[in-house]
C-alpha cells in the first residue's frame, strides 16, 4: 500500500541529523493510502504532558504488564511481560533460557528500556512511561522467594530468573483528551 501526506506548511517539526544538524520536516496531517483510505493526525483539542518522574513510577507500578526492550543480535528486541515495582525498581520474571536472560547474564552492565502504557483506543487519551536502565539478576535468595511469590507467571513453565531493571532515565507523558 502506498501512503501519500498532506501537510499544512504551519504544522511542522525539526529533526535532530548526525552531527548536530537539524532539519525542519513536515509533520503529515492527513495520510492517504493508495486504497482511498485515510488518516487523520490533526486532533483538535488534544494535548500530550510530560510527567515526573515519581508520577511515572506510580503510573508504571500501577499496571500489570509492560514490555521489555533489549538487544538480540545487534537488533532490538521487545516481550511483553508483567512486571512489579519494588521501591522504584522494575522487577520481572523470566527462564533462565530466554534471550533476555542470557542478555543479562552475558553483560553485568546491560542497559534495557521498560515500556508501559494505558491509552484508551477510543478516546486516545491516557499516560506511557519508559524506563531505561541496568538490568541485572537477583540473586539473593530472600528477595528472589519474595518476588517469586509477588509476581506469577502469565504462562505455563518455570520462571527460574528475576531481573531486576534500576532505573537511570524515567520519562513518561500524559495524552489528554479534548479540553472543554
Amino acid at each position: 500500500m502506498v501512503w501519500e501526506a498532506v501537510v499544512s506548511s504551519e504544522d511542522r517539526r525539526v529533526r535532530s541529523l548526525p552531527g548536530g544538524c537539524t532539519r525542519d520536516v513536515p509533520r503529515p496531517e492527513i495520510m492517504i493510502a493508495s486504497n482511498g483510505s485515510a488518516t487523520d493526525n490533526r486532533v483538535p483539542g488534544r494535548r500530550m504532558v510530560e510527567i515526573d518522574r515519581e508520577e511515572a513510577l506510580r503510573l508504571l507500578a500501577g499496571v500489570p504488564y509492560g514490555r521489555v526492550v533489549f538487544t538480540r543480535d545487534a537488533l532490538p528486541a521487545i516481550r511483553p511481560v508483567n512486571h512489579f515495582v519494588d521501591r522504584g525498581v522494575v522487577i520481572v520474571r523470566t527462564r533462565v533460557t530466554s534471550r533476555l536472560t542470557g542478555t543479562v547474564r552475558a553483560d553485568p552492565s546491560v542497559v534495557v528500556a521498560y515500556e508501559a502504557d494505558d491509552i484508551d483506543a477510543v478516546t486516545h487519551a491516557g499516560w506511557s512511561v519508559v524506563v531505561t536502565g541496568l538490568a541485572r539478576t537477583v540473586t539473593d535468595p530472600e528477595r528472589v522467594a519474595r518476588y517469586e511469590r509477588l509476581l506469577r507467571p502469565w504462562a505455563d513453565g518455570v520462571m527460574d530468573t528475576v531481573i531486576a531493571i534500576e532505573p537511570t532515565i524515567v520519562t513518561g507523558v500524559r495524552l489528554l483528551g479534548e479540553q472543554k
